[in-house]
């Protein structure tokens, strides 16, 4: 099963810098989203720290998983601890750094990353960046958000519109860059022909609601590229209150 990608990431028109980062990298099909965070210029390096070590980390381990060792099965099962154990390495590199630089003290970064393993796409992510999918015609979201606004919208306290618009919705429960131990949340989505996939930084989807994220997909379902423009666009045109990064994953 192939598939075409492409990533994309803007400023935005509040921001004086981009403190997001973004991996493309058809050749181990293995694709990310970091969001940084972190006065003076911290968050910028935590999350490029996330991506490199995150890329590095499944090079180095002889990614992709291509031994044909196993059931596909056994394979998803490799895959998805790899992206822990990736995950989990890059989380303590961005520890080891603020350790040896004071003026890094609470810096850290989301990351959402999705790896091919046959037909399926494993997720892994911390925080609250984001992974969609768009499969006939419906939108899902893949992956629930390491917020405060989230926990208080699974508790009944607060709507999901609500949520969207609240002052304390930027504030993340779990990222890179916390404490040493980080806990990954992973999952697995079955690939289908024409399936859709978007991960995407919070800049995004504070600004879209999933309705209209949905409508700039499926209008551009055949050029991942100009589904990347679009988005940040229309984020902009909306006020683009932070960087918006994307990367558009789309099954043929």
């Amino acid at each position: 099963m192939s598939h075409q990608v492409c990533g994309a990431t803007d400023v935005g028109r509040r921001r004086e810098s981009n403190e997001d980062q973004y991996l493309v990298d058809p050749e181990i099909g293995v694709y990310a989203v970091a969001d940084g965070m972190g006065g003076h210029a911290a968050g910028e390096i935590a999350s490029e720290l996330a991506i490199e070590t995150l890329s590095a980390v499944l090079r180095r381990d002889g990614w992709p998983d291509t031994t044909g060792e196993g059931t596909e099965q056994e394979r998803k099962t490799r895959t998805a601890r790899s992206i822990r154990e990736a995950i989990g390495a890059a989380n303590r590199k961005i520890c080891e750094s603020v350790e040896n630089h004071a003026e890094w003290k609470g810096m850290g970064t989301t990351l959402v990353a999705l790896a091919i393993s046959g037909n399926s796409a494993i997720i892994g992510h911390v925080g609250d960046s984001r992974a969609y999918l768009v499969r006939a015609g419906k939108l899902s979201r893949l992956t629930s958000d390491h917020s405060w606004v989230n926990e208080q919208v699974k508790l009944g306290l607060l709507s999901a519109d609500d949520a969207q618009r609240h002052p304390w919705r930027n504030i993340v429960t779990r990222a890179l860059g916390n404490r040493a131990e980080v806990d990954v949340d992973l999952m697995e989505q079955p690939m289908q022909e024409n399936d859709l996939f978007l991960l995407c930084s919070d800049g995004l989807n504070t600004m879209l609601r999933d309705g209209e994220i949905r409508t700039i997909l499926e209008k551009r379902a055949e050029d991942p590229e100009q589904a990347c423009r679009e988005l940040i666009a229309a984020a902009n045109a909306r006020g683009g209150e932070d960087n918006i990064t994307v990367v558009v994953l789309r099954v043929a």
